[in-house]
């Protein structure tokens, strides 16, 4: 019976208390934060003792309200979650986008790279040292094939310049011989002739 006139005492309490708070709330700036709210919660509750236990009693409106406010801030909370959670979907997406791109500029890239610094030789793409040095290679082989043929045009001109002068003085030998032997002929007639022309004499 004790705690039920203390219960009742407390229970008109709490109006007058309420609209002490109230006062209180006007007169000062209100904190709209959660933080703020279930403050202000605590602070417009009352308490009581029964059997050694404190008791916080609290208007059920107040706390309607500040449920509420705690559900439109989670749901709040939740909008914005999902709309960054979107964002960086699509972030991801365009990164990985760029990346794709990134990487077929940079294949692009080492394309070109390769066939500037390199030379279309007979169909294959090689480097320019390995063509500079084919190059040489066969500039130096078609000088010493040059040379070569150089050197055996000579020798043979020589040897056609010797053969030549040798059938020269073998002609030269030859007329000389022939006139030598017309030389001769022509005496041995004419003394066979003196000899016949004695002879009749």
């Amino acid at each position: 019976m004790k705690h039920l006139r203390i219960l009742f005492a407390l229970a008109l309490l709490i109006p007058a208390l309420s609209v002490h708070a109230q006062e209180d709330e006007s007169t000062e700036e209100t904190d709209n934060t959660l933080r703020g709210q279930f403050e202000e919660l605590e602070r417009k509750s009352g308490n009581y003792r029964a059997k050694g236990i404190q008791y916080e009693v609290v208007k059920i409106s107040e706390l309607h309200k500040t449920k509420e406010n705690v559900f439109d801030s989670i749901d709040a909370a939740n909008k914005t979650i999902k709309d960054l959670s979107a964002t960086i979907t699509s972030n991801d997406a365009e990164i990985e986008s760029l990346n794709g791109k990134l990487q077929e500029t940079t294949n692009k890239l080492n394309s070109v790279t390769e066939e500037k610094d390199s030379i279309s030789f007979f169909g294959m793409l090689i480097s320019k040292g390995t063509y500079n040095l084919i190059l040489w290679s066969i500039i130096f082989g078609l000088l010493l094939l040059l040379l070569f043929f150089i050197y055996r045009f000579r020798n043979s001109n020589f040897l056609t310049q010797q053969a030549k002068s040798a059938l020269a003085e073998l002609e030269d030998e030859y007329q000389n011989h022939r006139r030598r032997a017309l030389e001769r002929e022509q005496k041995i007639s004419r003394q066979l002739q003196d000899e016949l022309n004695k002879q009749k004499k």
